[in-house]
């Protein structure tokens, strides 16, 4: 199905066009773009465009006469019904009935794969998402961060492309050795003996329980081992929990990228070279530009670090990329990990990251701008943190001390479908809020409840319709009221819902598209019956093909959002 306003918006600038040919409006340059929306008052049209008003100026002339100039000259194909002008200067545009009637059938035709779009057709992308180092267990902050990501690369493929989704798999650093000394300490802990977790090590009761089973299947003896052996079985555990759990929420990855791929094959050190190679790079105590006030509170045996110069590109500082421990900073293997990802050939990548990765983002786009890649396809979803709510109080979360409530507690909780639907709700810029006295209702108050209650209604009547014998084949559509009307062409918004979540990274739209059409929904099905006696036979074969599609298209966004879609509650 195709997206409407293009074709409105190409309609509009010809009209303009054979205006000014006909005399009815003078010669001016043409906007590149003609606006065209959808329509805050739909009893004057499906659509509107403001695109008189921004003319004014150059033709000289009324926005109005303007808008009542393209409207005489507007061809409008079949599927329109009327182009009209309205004050201040709007022309609005009308679909016609028998063509929104005809998309019943299409979008049954179009079954699970309705409202497809080409957009993408013959390209790749790739989403980034989660990648949490493997040192506990998912916690809510996580969940969101993978939400947003697979949900965008759902919409990615409604849109026709090719959609890789990857979780980069963060085993290198410092934070892993801390986990691999969390859980040595665990396991002589677990054999009896006295031994203190490190400074700053992990204290959550899950590398207890890692601890015992090394104690079942290995007795004593790991005792001697370093500290990389038992980094490398928490490594292990850890990931068996995070895939488990993320499928749990509908999140499976199709690869898993090893950071420590990029050290074994050198990419991270030759990104360095690259770097320094075209003059981006300094070794010293402190930043170039750095303030007298910085550069006292050295001290005095402070080592060298080694230095972007990303100030040459537009930052506000020059950054680290290597600390004075030689330890590379995150950058330096994401700038790595990006050249990899643009030299796979993808045409559009996405990168969910929690806001305080923003920096890292701008110096990791910087770095590829330095070394002679453009930056342009990489594009990055920024999300703010959850906090858990319950009676009115926060819930304080901290993988390191312990402190947190999993993923896997929280679908135990409230559900999958919640949780995802949940997250999903509030923009990715927007602080959320998890209201879990909310999330445990089974009524209309909760939204979930409201949309997957559209789809098993639909169900229910398509199971009482077999009962009786009635079916909905070569159903007169013509039959449907207004009410039923007014739904479809709320239905039909779809594709463009689809397309601004895509233009904006924005896949919480899809969240409340879902709910506003099931807010129309319900009071439809509450009216226009089906299985009643007074119904007449045709009628009730029409409603019933339009319940059909209906159906059709709240499992389709249900998918999209990665829930499911039951027909009984």
């Amino acid at each position: 199905m195709n997206l409407i306003p293009p074709h409105l918006a190409t309609l509009l600038r010809d009209a303009i066009q054979r205006a000014q040919a006909a005399g009815d409006l003078p010669e001016f340059d043409l906007p590149e773009s003609v606006p065209v929306q959808r329509s805050g008052k739909p009893e004057l049209g499906d659509f509107a465009s403001p695109v008189a008003m921004q003319l004014a100026k150059a033709a000289r002339r009324k926005p109005l006469d303007i808008a009542q100039a393209i409207a005489r000259h507007a061809a409008a194909p079949d599927y329109i019904d009327r182009v009209e002008a309205a004050p201040p200067g709007f022309i609005n545009i009308r679909l016609s009935d028998a063509w929104v009637l005809n998309q019943i059938e299409a979008i049954i035709a179009a079954g699970e794969d309705v409202f497809a779009l080409d957009i993408g057709r013959g390209k790749t992308a790739q989403v980034e998402c989660v990648s949490a180092n493997p040192t506990g267990p998912l916690t809510v902050g996580h969940t969101r961060n993978g939400i947003i990501g697979s949900t965008m690369a759902n919409l990615l493929r409604a849109l026709g492309y090719d959609v890789q989704l990857e979780y980069y798999f963060n085993n290198a650093g410092r934070q892993m050795r801390v986990l691999g000394q969390s859980l040595q300490a665990r396991y002589l802990q677990a054999l009896g003996r006295d031994v203190p977790l490190p400074e700053d090590g992990y204290q959550g009761e899950y590398l207890v329980s890692v601890a015992r089973q090394l104690v079942t299947d290995h007795g004593d003896a790991l005792q001697d081992e370093p500290w990389e052996r038992f980094k490398d079985e928490a490594e292990k555990a850890m990931f068996v929990w995070i895939e488990r759990s993320l499928g749990r929420i509908n999140i499976r990855f199709d690869t898993f990228f090893n950071e420590n791929s990029l050290y074994e094959n050198g990419s991270v050190w030759r990104v360095l070279d690259q770097l320094e190679e075209r003059g981006y790079i300094y070794r010293a105590i402190v930043r170039e530009g750095a303030s007298e006030e910085e550069r006292a509170k050295m001290p005095p045996d402070a080592k060298e670090a080694v230095w972007f110069r990303s100030t040459a590109l537009g930052d506000e500082e020059d950054r680290v990329l290597v600390k004075s421990s030689g330890e590379p900073t995150y950058a330096l293997p994401d700038i790595a990990y990006h050249v990899d990802k643009l030299e796979r050939g993808f045409d559009y990548l996405i990168n969910v990251l929690g806001t305080d990765h923003i920096i890292e983002a701008q110096t990791v786009a910087r770095g590829l701008q330095a070394i002679g890649y453009d930056p342009t396809p990489v594009h990055v979803v920024l999300y703010q943190f959850v906090t858990l709510v319950e009676g009115g109080e926060q819930r304080k979360m901290s993988t390191r001390r312990g402190e947190f409530v999993t993923q896997d507690e929280l679908v135990d909780d409230v559900g999958a479908d919640v949780v995802r639907y949940f997250i999903l709700a509030r923009s990715p810029n927007s602080h959320l809020e998890f209201d879990l006295d909310l999330a445990r209702q089974h009524a209309n108050e909760n939204p979930v409840y409201y949309i997957q209650n559209a789809h098993v209604r639909c169900a229910g009547i398509f199971r009482q319709a077999a009962e009786r014998g009635v079916t909905d084949d070569g159903a007169d559509l013509s039959l449907l009221g207004e009410r039923e009307r007014a739904f479809v062409r709320k239905m039909l918004e779809t594709p463009e819902v689809l397309l601004q979540a895509y233009d904006e990274l924005a896949p919480h739209k899809l969240a409340f598209y879902a709910l506003e059409l099931a807010r129309l929904f319900h009071p439809m099905y509450d009216e226009v019956r089906v299985m009643h006696g007074d119904v007449p036979e045709d009628v009730a074969r029409a409603r019933l093909r339009m319940y059909r599609a209906a159906q059709i298209v709240f499992r389709r966004l249900l998918t999209l959002m990665g829930m499911s879609a039951p027909e009984v509650m």
